[in-house]
Parts: C-alpha cells; structure tokens; sequence
C-alpha cells in the first residue's frame, strides 16, 4: 500500500517555498563556473561554500545514504547521480546537470538545471532543449483533479516525438519536511492514471531523456548512473505545487530563463 501524500498548508507551503528558492539560488550562482577546464570537484566546492556560508543553510546531499558531495553532477552519459571529483574535468561542448538540495529550517529544496561547458554540438543542445521542453509539458498539467498519468504522458510525448526514450527506473518525488517522500512521478504513463492532484501536494518533475535508448546502469560506486548505449542524457528538475487553480513552481530561477521559454 501506498504511503498517503501530504497536503500542506498554508504555512507549510510558506516554508517550502521559501527551501525551494534558496536552491534556486544556487543553481543561478554556478552557471558562470561551468566551462571548460573546470573540474567538477570545484563546482561541488564553490556549491557548498555558498550553501554554508552566504546562505547559511545545510547542504542536504552531503551523507545522504553515504553520498560524499553536495551536487551531483551529470556529465554527458550519466543519467544521474554523478560524483564530484577532481579528475573530471569539463570539455568544451560537454554537457553537465547539476542536481542540488539544501535544508532551511527542517525543510528541503531540490532542483537541478543542464549546463553547457562551452559551445554544445547541435545534436546535445536539441537533446536539451528537448528535455526541457518534455519537464515544462509535464508541469503544465499540473492542476486539481488531474492525474501523475497526466504528467508522465505529456513528458513522454515530447520525448519520443523528438525520436527519444525516458528513463523509467528514477522519477520525481515527494518533498517538504522529508527529502524523498510520497508521492513518486513517473516521467511516463497514460492519461488519467494513477494518484489524482489535490491542492497542497508538493513533488518534484524531473525527466531524464536519453538521445539513445532508455536502458541504464549503475556504475561500481554505487551512485553514477549512466546510459548503457552510452548516448547523451539530459535531465531538468522543479519543485511544484499543485494550487487552487493549477500550479505554482516553487524553484523559479532569479537569474531569468535566459534562452528558455517560461512555463506558463
């Protein structure tokens, strides 16, 4: 059975919202670090240091089930779950997600945004714009009485129309005062299926979209997650609560979308 989704209220939605931002703002700090001949140790570094000590907050990653960095970093073939180190050092037109959590007073923040290392091949930033194109279609489903079929169908279709393939094996989540919590979002699925919104809900959408197929592996860390065709994947990822009327994203970014269109 199912643990139940929380409905939060009012001053839940307040302290979420307020985790949610705080991540944002680390994600709009480290995209001027990302380009070539940067390892990814020192943007884990530069990501911790600004967690601890300009906002004052606690970096949720570090430890987590024995997780030894503050981000993740996903560098073109990994799906997920990257470890920061100081051997991997960025090329130019690679393509790099960076997958950040904080605590604020109890409660979590969780986002993650893709990153060019440089000038990407046409091939990657389709990939992308693609996934981010597939985690917009997603949130703007998002609404009273739909449904996470609704989400994970509206993902998919973007994805495969564009002749790519979504992972299935890791989803979004539950968040607010637990990291990972109910309920679980499928980045596929079929219309009308599965746990229907509620005013309250708080959940990440954070689709994995792979240019190849969608079979991945864990590598002997125990945490590196890559394609095992070995083909780019892309990853983007908010937090969003389902309101009276729609939705709210809760992880906006303060430094503008940039080339990217608004969800709206």
């Amino acid at each position: 059975m199912n643990p139940p989704v929380k409905i939060r209220n009012a001053e839940e939605i307040a302290k979420a919202r307020e985790a949610a931002g705080l991540v944002a703002q680390v994600l709009a700090m480290i995209g001027e670090h990302v380009k070539p001949g940067v390892s990814t140790e020192d943007l884990d570094r530069l990501c911790h240091d600004f967690i601890v000590n300009e906002l004052k907050v606690i970096p949720a990653n570090v430890g987590y089930h024995g997780f030894p960095k503050t981000i993740c970093s996903s560098v073109n073939e990994v799906v997920c779950h990257g470890i920061p180190t100081p051997s991997k050092i960025l090329k130019n037109g690679d393509i790099v997600n960076i997958d950040v959590a904080i605590i604020k007073d109890g409660w979590f923040g969780d986002s993650s945004r893709m990153f060019f290392a440089g000038e990407p091949k046409l091939a990657a930033r389709r990939l992308v714009n693609t996934c981010y194109e597939a985690l917009c279609a997603g949130i703007r489903q998002v609404k009273p009485g739909a449904t996470l079929g609704d989400i994970g169908h509206a993902i998919q279709s973007i994805a495969f129309r564009d002749g790519y393939s979504v992972v299935r094996e890791y989803g979004g989540h539950g968040i607010g005062d637990i990291y990972h919590d109910a309920p679980h979002v499928n980045h596929f699925g079929r219309p009308g299926e599965g746990l229907k919104l509620q005013p309250g809900m708080i959940f990440t959408i954070e689709p994995m979209i792979n240019a190849g197929r969608r079979e991945v592996k864990e590598m002997k860390d125990g945490w590196t997650v890559v394609t095992k065709d070995r083909s780019l994947s892309a990853q983007w990822e908010h937090m969003v609560l389902v309101t009276e009327t729609g939705f709210e994203v809760l992880t906006t970014w303060p430094d503008g979308l940039g080339l990217y269109p608004a969800i709206a």
